[in-house]
């Protein structure tokens, strides 16, 4: 019999108000690609910060190679040959890529020799990163490549991986499949979370189910349909969604002509946008993180107001030069793909963050009905099952996919005349992706006019009525859904459609 790599036996956590992980045992074989699967607040992510050292448990064992260890923190664990990407980032802002990677590296490395493995491993794995560019100036995916890169340069003996595809291409992530699979071969052990159950099934061998910090169910993924997979995690099978066509009414936004030289050296120049939004319609745009979606965003939100007057327009009013505010009394609501900072802040409580963008809990002169706040934050939570102790419970005390669930609730319940949401799902489980993906299109059918950004083509297939592309700071021709293909848009995600006729693909 070999001996396991890593064994976790009787692993409990808690916290105030919440038990994350309860009696959890767990074992990942040598050269094993191990799936942990579970809803949001399952307790994945907690499990994981544990074998990683950055949570400590209250009771139970972890056993490495055979022998019993005690990780209290991830230079230990490291050493031990454990690396972690993890779903939020661990990045210093003020420091460059590589200076970040050096870090968690053998200090007898120069920053220069850093900086030749980081464009090598890139390079073989198919990963788009500038070494020498600041973390601050780096989008979301961009963060995320990074963090895959400096955990591979370890040369680890266990990976975990937490929600590492999220932001590639489909041509790209068959590449990191590749590789995964190569380091497997090598002996090298996978701790893989992913919500994608495709993916589960193509990479893993083996897979531990978690249900409210408990394990509830240890299967080989291979043998078992994504339906099977989705009631072992959620106890039931995702709804299929049904949009049924519709004709949609009046432009609601319309950019024309929008062009934005980028504001940092490593941002995207934006190049003669043109993009229109009806009511009643999905546009779903598509596209690697960092090809000028955060440009887009910026500007489409009232961030950035340096565009020229009539360059966007709302049901034909120039806002261009407008903050998010009074866009947002015009009826645009936003979510953007930061969660923490940007759509959150995270020591305010989740009641506090429903005064970030609504103002129904306001009465006169400005005083807060915090009784009325508390009912519109428990609406919020109990429409998108968000798990969190309560309104009160701070924002960066809920996990990844809770905070997103919060995050879009407070502004789908906004009845909104136009959504503007980057990555709605990112993180989420199969059941909540279900549930969000469905009230978009209950808004899209009230009436309102959605743009949904995103990396993930299936969710855009499934909720789009019309896509575009963007990379290099520019949109590619129109497509209506049923001209879309994954092959299609993974080639135009590169850039590659000047062979088209622009508007060739527009819908009718």
């Amino acid at each position: 019999m070999n001996v396991p790599l890593l064994c976790l036996q009787g692993i409990t956590k808690r916290y105030p108000g919440v038990v994350a992980n309860q009696d959890v045992s767990l074992t990942v074989q040598p050269g094993q690609a191990h799936a942990v699967l579970g809803e949001n607040g399952a307790g994945k992510s907690t499990l994981m910060k544990i074998i990683y050292g950055t949570v400590k448990p209250d009771e139970g064992a972890i056993v490495f190679q055979g022998q019993p260890v005690q990780i209290r923190n991830p230079q230990e664990a490291r050493a031990l040959g454990i690396s972690m990407v993890f779903q939020h980032f661990s990045l210093f802002d003020t420091l460059t890529v590589a200076e970040n990677v050096w870090l968690g590296l053998d200090k007898s490395l120069s920053l220069a020799e850093v900086t030749r493995r980081i464009q090598a491993k890139a390079s073989e794995y198919g990963l788009d990163i500038e070494p020498h560019r600041p973390v601050h100036t780096l989008g979301v995916g961009e963060m995320q490549r990074v963090e895959i890169i400096r955990a591979l340069l370890s040369n680890p003996r266990l990976l975990i991986l937490d929600e590492p595809t999220s932001v590639l291409t489909p041509q790209a992530v068959e590449k990191l499949f590749v590789v995964l699979h190569r380091l497997v071969e090598q002996g090298c052990s996978l701790l893989y979370i992913s919500h994608k159950l495709h993916e589960i099934r193509a990479l893993c061998n083996a897979c531990t189910v978690l249900r409210g910090g408990r394990v509830t169910g240890v299967c080989d993924p291979r043998e078992e349909s994504n339906a099977s997979l989705s009631r072992l995690m959620i106890g039931a099978e995702p709804p299929t969604l049904a949009p049924t066509p519709r004709t949609p009414g009046d432009v609601v936004l319309q950019v024309q002509g929008l062009s934005l030289p980028k504001e940092d050296p490593f941002g995207v120049d934006l190049q003669a946008i043109n993009l229109q939004v009806r009511a009643g319609e999905v546009v779903g745009l598509a596209g690697v993180s960092g090809n000028g979606q955060r440009e887009l965003l910026w500007a489409l939100s009232g961030e950035d107001r340096r565009a020229t007057a009539d360059s966007i327009r709302m049901r034909g009013v120039p806002v261009a030069r407008l903050g998010p505010s009074a866009r947002r009394s015009m009826g645009l609501h936003f979510v953007p793909e930061e969660r923490l900072g940007r759509g959150a802040v995270p020591s305010m409580t989740l009641a506090q963050n429903l005064l970030l963008t609504r103002s129904e809990a306001l009465g006169p002169g400005g005083w807060i009905r915090t009784a009325t706040l508390a009912t519109q934050a428990r609406a919020v939570m109990d429409r998108f099952r968000v798990k969190a102790a309560g309104p009160q419970a701070a924002a960066r005390s809920l996990s990844g996919g809770n905070l997103q669930k919060f995050i879009v609730g407070r502004e789908i319940s906004a009845q909104p005349g136009l959504l503007i949401v980057s990555q709605p799902t990112w993180g989420v489980d199969v059941g909540a992706a279900a549930q969000i993906r469905a009230e978009i299109l209950a808004l899209r059918d009230a009436g309102c006019a959605v743009l949904v950004v995103s990396e993930e083509l299936e969710e855009l297939f499934e909720i789009s009525d019309r896509l575009h592309v963007i990379a290099k700071g520019r949109l590619s021709p129109v497509l209506s859904r049923r001209e879309a293909t994954v092959e299609l848009l993974g080639a135009w995600m590169s850039g590659l459609w000047p062979h088209y006729q622009e508007g060739a693909h527009a819908a009718p």
